[in-house]
């Protein structure tokens, strides 16, 4: 009767021997991609600085996350499918044309448990460790595999690149910001992060997404001098007025011709009647022009995190907004741009304004026209989309595609809009309430 060689012959303990190592190796080359993936750059950036040289190297080797995957994947596969023949031909040996699929499930049990699942799950719970650990011998890997890993790359994006898929160089960069976002938004609703500071970093984030006519003050809203005016009535304007900064226009409000600050206003005046025991009559000769300072304009697309390298860089406060025709729109103050970071910032001299939104006994949001629809997101958590609108009054008229008239109710995005009141061709007053 024909028998089966002998199993445990020298060859079956040498191809087990070899292919444990590869299972070894597959699991380095699993933990190895996911301990790098995983680890935040941040604290890898902290130790780093505390002088972990695993931690310098780990940075370094994730810097290209292209050649990173592409030399681990390269690797792992190899010894992997290294593993899977030998398996084979080892059992194929032992157990006859069966062998082939004795193989097959004992290398998919082995690999999953100890190659793929094993060191991932360590991995995943020790990021940063791992990371620096494994990073001086994936970092030799990488230069080693560099020139194979760049065929690859370059056959994969000329494939991408046949299905009309581009690569963008700026991903990276998109993916930081938005992993930050995202990381907020998922700590607040796990609790772990507060809502004022989740607000402030995204509000910090988005100033580059941002333009300068999105949170302006309109001109129908800005408080001017009037050259023509009185010495006497302008004193007294300005010492009525919250604001220490006011535009002057001559004849019309669209003619700025400078720009007044309250403390310039009151030192030439004081200076004009000679002191505290000077003639007030002499401001009747006040040239209210010579006091101003030349207007600053800039046009309304200015992304708000330029403009507020420029209020820094000039050292100012305070800027007027022109549309392309060089017509005004409204005013810019570096404290507008700051509260879209750390919200409404108030003093003593600020009038105190009714509240924007008001919840009502029947369930509705009673919420002023103008209020911005980003501060209504963030006020009551909603999503009201803001690319067409800056306004809620805004965001109802292009909807509605009219000027909607009092009482009159609109469903859209998930919510009912009903006009309160309405001034002119402004809408100042809404009732809004989800759907349920």
């Amino acid at each position: 009767m024909e028998t089966y060689p002998t199993v445990l012959d020298s060859a079956f303990w040498i191809t087990a021997g070899v292919i444990v190592l590869l299972l070894v190796l597959s699991a380095f080359f699993s933990g190895s991609e996911t301990a790098l993936t995983a680890a935040s750059r941040g604290k890898l950036r902290i130790q780093a600085d505390k002088g972990s040289r695993g931690a310098k190297q780990a940075l370094a080797v994730t810097e290209d996350n292209e050649r990173l995957i592409g030399s681990v994947l390269l690797g792992n596969n190899l010894v992997n499918i290294l593993a899977a023949s030998l398996a084979t031909a080892m059992f194929t040996r032992a157990f006859g044309e069966s062998g082939v699929a004795l193989s097959t499930l004992v290398m998919t049990l082995l690999v999953l448990v100890f190659a793929e699942v094993l060191p991932k799950t360590y991995a995943i719970s020790n990021p940063e460790k791992a990371a620096a650990t494994v990073a001086p011998i994936i970092g030799v890997l990488v230069r080693i595999l560099a020139p194979f890993v760049a065929a690859v790359s370059l056959l994969v994006r000329a494939v991408l690149r046949l299905f009309g898929v581009q690569i963008d160089p700026n991903s990276n960069i998109l993916a930081f910001r938005e992993g930050i976002a995202g990381a907020m938004q998922l700590g607040h609703s796990e609790g772990i992060v507060e809502k004022e500071d989740r607000d402030r970093i995204l509000g910090a984030l988005d100033l580059s997404e941002r333009t300068v006519d999105e949170i302006m003050l309109h001109r129908s809203k800005i408080e001017m001098i009037n050259l023509a005016d009185d010495p006497q009535a302008i004193l007294e304007q300005c010492l009525n007025s919250p604001y220490t900064r006011l535009p002057l226009y001559r004849d019309e409000p669209e003619n700025i011709i400078g720009l007044i600050h309250a403390k310039d206003l009151l030192r030439e005046m004081y200076t004009l009647i000679g002191g505290p025991e000077g003639n007030a009559t002499a401001l009747r000769d006040f040239r209210i022009a010579e006091v101003a300072k030349p207007p600053y304009f800039i046009p309304e697309t200015t992304p708000l995190d330029d403009q507020m390298r420029q209020f820094l860089r000039q050292r100012a406060h305070f800027a007027l907004v022109v549309d392309e025709y060089g017509s005004l729109q409204g005013l810019i103050t570096l404290e507008d741009i700051l509260e879209e970071i750390v919200g409404e910032i108030t003093d003593e001299f600020d009038p105190a304004a009714e509240t924007p939104i008001e919840m009502a006994s029947d369930g509705n949001y009673l919420v002023d026209g103008a209020m911005t629809i980003r501060d209504l997101n963030r006020a009551t958590e909603w999503t009201l989309p803001d690319d067409e609108a800056n306004t809620v009054a805004g965001l109802v008229i292009h909807e509605a595609q009219i000027i909607p008239t009092k009482g009159q109710v609109f469903s859209f995005h998930g919510f009912r809009f009903e006009v309160t009141e309405r001034s002119g061709n402004r809408l100042t007053a809404l009732k809004i309430r989800p759907l349920e």
